[in-house]
């Protein structure tokens, strides 16, 4: 009786030793499920916004996670050897940073005179109805009741450009100089001048919805330029940067990622084959 009872322990310790490592795959393919989870919702989000203006595409950036040292490079193999590889065995994957790729888009010509396209580095700024300032790729503007210039939710545009009454046309140089003609007057009116802001990282800047941009730490802070001064983008009037998504891009990293997701999948089905076959041992 206490022989078998014996034999019973050393099988139970065998089959919880041999049964880590398929835990421990199961656990490691599911990490590698939840990273292209996450990687094939940005793709996702990257198709949808393929017709936004000014929309910048997010990048998926993946990190291996922690290791577990079986045997350390380096550590003695006898007395006067030392082993010359170790063995480390990872324990999966996860999402380290969705990174925005701030590459300009092509300009889609409009000739509306308050459609504004920023052609370089920087944001128009956008001044919220709580006052808080806000930044943005999509030119698409125009002019309020007043003749003030406003995004088309009405917020008005840093700092505020207000037109005339009577003004035939206005014109925006590519320095960001607003200048109306005016009903029976000969020389234009300044109205205003459009500031390029630019960031440090703007990478670091927190995506707000809307096409708007908030500041954080990272970012750092903004500096207003004159546009095309000082690596600040110029100012095109009559057109709009149209998003930086490549279709044909997103698509092939979305069957990556599939594929990925697949193999990760079949992985977990395995070690559950193994796991099974463990546990059955008699």
């Amino acid at each position: 009786m206490k022989l078998r009872n014996f034999n019973l322990l050393i099988l139970s310790l065998l089959i919880s030793t041999s049964s880590y490592p398929m835990m421990r795959a199961l656990n490691t393919a599911a990490t590698g499920m939840a990273a292209q989870e996450q990687n094939v919702s940005t793709i996702s989000n990257n198709i949808a916004n393929v017709n936004t203006i000014g929309f910048k595409k997010r990048r998926v950036e993946f990190q291996s996670l922690m290791y577990e040292t079986v045997q350390e490079a380096g550590g003695r193999s006898s007395f006067d050897t030392r082993y010359n590889v170790g063995i480390q065995i990872g324990s999966g994957a996860k999402v380290a940073a969705i990174r925005k790729e701030f590459t300009s888009g092509t300009p889609q010509i409009t000739n509306n005179p308050f459609d504004l396209m920023i052609s370089g580095d920087g944001f128009f700024g956008i001044i919220l109805p709580n006052q808080q300032v806000m930044y943005t790729r999509d030119g698409s503007f125009n002019v309020d009741r007043n003749g003030v210039l406003v995004t088309k939710e009405g917020y008005t545009v840093a700092p505020s450009i207000q037109v005339p009454p009577n003004t035939i046309s206005v014109t925006i140089s590519d320095t960001g100089l607003a200048q109306a003609f005016i009903k029976n007057q000969m020389e234009p009116v300044n109205v205003g001048q459009i500031p390029v802001f630019t960031f440090t990282n703007p990478v670091g800047l927190k995506a707000h919805g809307k096409n708007l941009y908030r500041a954080t730490m990272s970012s750092g802070t903004p500096v207003s330029n004159i546009p095309g001064q000082n690596k600040a983008g110029s100012v095109m009037q009559g057109a709009l940067e149209t998003s930086n998504v490549s279709i044909m891009n997103e698509m092939t990293n979305l069957i990556k990622a599939q594929r990925a997701y697949e193999m990760n999948s079949r992985v977990m089905k395995v070690a559950d084959e193994m796991l099974g076959t463990v546990n059955n041992l008699k």
